[in-house]
């Protein structure tokens, strides 16, 4: 056998190797990134849900001729932004995310004092209608939760995977990033306070 044949085989070895690696580290970044985004997807289908169930709702409690105006002017106001704020799925960036959840917490904080308010209108709280959109916003609410926390977990494994030693230096050759998370909105870490007097 000639010497230079063994260097040679060492090489193509060596060669195809790595080039097993460049294109596993490749596909499976591109797989995760696809089920981040996927899960991204899922979440702005629960807040569509939400939204179309606050514009019924609010339809809803515009039949109450005395309906406090204001608070209904504030949900609208707050629907329509949130409406108009999403983000594609390509373009995932922490600043995208803020605006994001900037839009959905001013809906979330005008929809809690809309349902305040209907507490003092006891036709509104009767309304089969109206209980109905209630029932179903709680339901959805809780999609939305699911819908955030299986987006926050397939980020972890596409960020995880693409940030490991040696995955980190094919995936920034690649151009895949690390992807933002869905935070919890500010001051949520604070417990509310609950007062028990029925006097």
């Amino acid at each position: 056998m000639k010497k230079w044949l063994i260097p040679l085989i060492i090489i193509v070895v060596i060669a195809f190797g790595l080039y097993n690696w460049g294109v596993g580290v490749n596909n499976t970044s591109v797989e995760l990134e696809a089920n981040a985004k996927t899960a991204w997807s899922n979440v702005e289908s629960s807040y569509q849900r939400r939204n179309d169930l606050i514009g019924n709702l609010v339809k809803t409690v515009q039949g109450a001729a005395d309906f406090e105006r204001t608070t209904l002017r504030e949900v609208i106001e707050a629907r329509a932004k949130a409406t108009s704020t999403t983000i594609n799925a390509g373009d995932l960036t922490p600043e995208n995310m803020a605006a994001f959840q900037q839009a959905q917490s001013g809906l979330s904080g005008a929809l809690s004092k809309l349902l305040v308010s209907v507490e003092r209108y006891p036709d509104i709280k009767a309304n089969q209608n109206f209980l109905e959109l209630q029932s179903q916003l709680e339901g959805t609410e809780n999609r939305v939760n699911v819908a955030r926390d299986r987006y926050n977990a397939e980020v972890n494994k596409y960020d995880i995977f693409t940030t490991k030693f040696p995955n980190k230096i094919l995936a920034g050759m690649f151009g895949f990033k690390e992807m933002p998370r869905y935070k919890a909105d500010p001051g949520s870490e604070d417990a509310p306070d609950v007062d028990f007097d029925f006097n």
